[in-house]
């Protein structure tokens, strides 16, 4: 009997739910993909600037992958469908990987750019799957764990990434770039050898009913997790990573030693938050957590834009990103409620992951043109806004915590007491 048929898993000493290994390897893997993303992305720039291009066309490396995440994310899903988490996940950190070190061998910005915009169709299809296997393998009582434990094995991977990197930048540009697809091929071997026989990350696909967007998309939770999700890709990477470092520069009028403090003060907010969180949302629900967080979100990204004070503004920074690691577990988990573990819901998936990357590439550009032609003040007022609007959306969404998932029962049969149809 499956942790799906049971409803539960064994406990531990301590009375929490013991975890599959399956979960502990997919954590690990995140770290090394999130601690290599940390190791390149600081010297990407630079190295492109080194054939000559202009400081657009630099950047444009950056763009052109995260672009090709969002295009390649429905592709992903379909895959998911078809083949199933298991062969998607390995084949996505395999791409990564062999394009990741083609980068080091490049010998002109085009091959670059090439080898850059392939990794992002390859990082597309790890991050569809590996949410897809998160969901799989989570038992259905400690699925608000999985999640925070998922999230951050990448938010210490990006917090030790810029760490690890600034260790290796003696080595030449290059290095960076084969350390991390060498550690990729590596993380690729141990995650296939360790999930080829195993009944959770690889069951039969024949028997499994597929989960379409249409069904889910009848699902209340579903939809507010959508548009949260966009808010989170929004405030987390269009307005954090794009404006925070020039806000601390240009309006607090500090060193960018300061703005990398602004940030890692934002991680480990959110690291101290996520897991503690996630646990919770399994005592107390999802819908609660989520409103919470996005609310206290909206209310600490507006004071961090109209402060003038550095520990004032760190302070709501650390804030800030406690709030945001408080409703990210419980967001992934109620998507996993409504998926359920025992079905095929790749499209649903990537539908869900790529809001996150469309409210960043939509967040970075609004916020820029807000700053610029208003104020900084006004871009972090306009992304609370959107944090409140994500809460909102949230209060007329059902509790999805030990209700029937869209899979095994059609979304159509369930009633809006289960979370089911949208009138």
């Amino acid at each position: 009997m499956t942790f799906a048929e049971e409803g539960d898993c064994p406990a531990t000493a301590t009375g929490k739910p013991k975890l599959p290994r399956e979960v502990w390897l997919l954590v690990g893997a995140n770290v090394v993909v999130a601690l290599g993303y940390g190791v390149v992305a600081p010297v990407l720039p630079q190295y492109a600037r080194h054939f000559g291009v202009s400081i657009a066309a630099a950047t444009f490396v950056i763009t052109a992958f995260a672009a090709l995440r969002l295009v390649a994310a429905p592709p992903a899903g379909l895959l998911v469908q078809r083949i199933g988490e298991r062969r998607v996940y390995i084949s996505g950190l395999l791409i990564v990987a062999v394009s990741t070190a083609a980068c080091a061998f490049a010998q002109t910005y085009w091959q670059l750019l090439l080898f850059r915009s392939a990794g992002g169709f390859g990082s597309a299809m790890f991050t569809v799957s590996s949410l897809g296997l998160m969901i799989r393998v989570s038992p259905p009582d400690a699925r608000g764990r999985v999640a925070g434990l998922f999230s951050s094995g990448f938010l210490i991977g990006s917090v030790g990434g810029p760490v690890l990197g600034s260790l290796t930048a003696g080595f030449g540009l290059a290095a960076p770039f084969v350390i991390y697809g060498t550690a990729l091929l590596i993380a690729a071997g141990v995650v296939f050898v360790s999930l080829r026989h195993s009944p959770l990350a690889a069951p039969d696909q024949e028997s499994e009913p597929a989960v379409s967007v249409r069904q889910v998309l009848r699902h209340r939770a579903y939809l507010a997790a959508l548009f949260s999700n966009f808010a989170t890709g929004w405030a987390a990477f269009g307005l954090r990573i794009a404006l925070v470092p020039l806000f601390v520069v240009e309006a607090l009028h500090y060193g960018a030693g300061v703005a990398g403090l602004a940030l890692a003060t934002f991680a480990i907010g959110n690291v101290s938050a996520v897991i503690p969180s996630g646990f919770l949302s399994d005592r107390v629900g999802r819908r609660k957590l989520v409103i919470l967080g996005l609310t206290v979100s909206a209310g600490t990204t507006v004071l961090v834009g109209f402060t003038a004070s550095l520990w004032v503004f760190l302070a709501a920074a650390y804030v800030t990103g406690a709030a945001t690691g408080i409703f990210i577990s419980p967001q992934q988990a109620a998507v996993a409620d409504v998926v359920g573990n025992k079905s095929r819901g790749g499209t649903a998936v990537a539908t869900f992951q790529m809001m996150a990357d469309l409210g960043s590439i939509v967040g970075s550009v609004v916020v820029g043109q807000v700053a610029e032609r208003a104020s900084y003040s006004w871009a972090f007022a306009v992304s609370g806004a959107i944090l409140l609007v994500a809460a909102l959306g949230w209060t007329g969404a059902p509790e999805t915590r030990g209700q029937p998932a869209a899979g095994p029962t059609p979304a159509r049969a369930l009633g809006p007491e289960a979370g089911g149809e949208v009138p």
